[in-house]
């Protein structure tokens, strides 16, 4: 059974998130975050966070990711790590590893790695 204990992630709109990554902005490092954060732009390197990520449509990721919880409706390329969650939506791409206790692949989405799901806290 599902836990939807974490679906208010689902429901929050762009003004709830402390940063936004705008359509028209190119990133390429690293990129640290203790706060809900929303990509809408272009991100290549590295994304370390301790807070939850969206990916949102239109968007394009092309790094390794840890948060806390990660939401995909745009496109990732690379390993995606969660501590709590990973749900890629019908419009996300994922091409790469991922692992999270919990992991939701909404149909019509695109995968393509491998699905490790752990126990909380492994």
């Amino acid at each position: 059974m599902v836990d939807n204990s974490d679906n208010d992630l689902l429901d929050l709109d762009e003004e709830d998130y402390d940063t936004v990554l705008a359509p028209d902005i190119e990133f390429s490092g690293k990129i640290h975050f203790e706060e809900p954060f929303m990509i809408k732009g272009t991100v290549s390197g590295l994304i370390d966070a301790s807070s939850d990520l969206l990916i949102d449509e239109g968007a394009t990721v092309n790094a390794d990711i840890h948060a806390s919880r990660i939401i995909i409706k745009g496109a990732v390329v690379g390993n995606v790590t969660a501590d709590k969650m990973v749900h890629v939506f019908s419009s996300g791409k994922l091409t790469g590893d991922v692992t999270a206790p919990e992991v939701v692949l909404e149909s019509g989405c695109y995968f393509t790695g491998i699905c490790t799901m752990n126990r909380p806290g492994s």
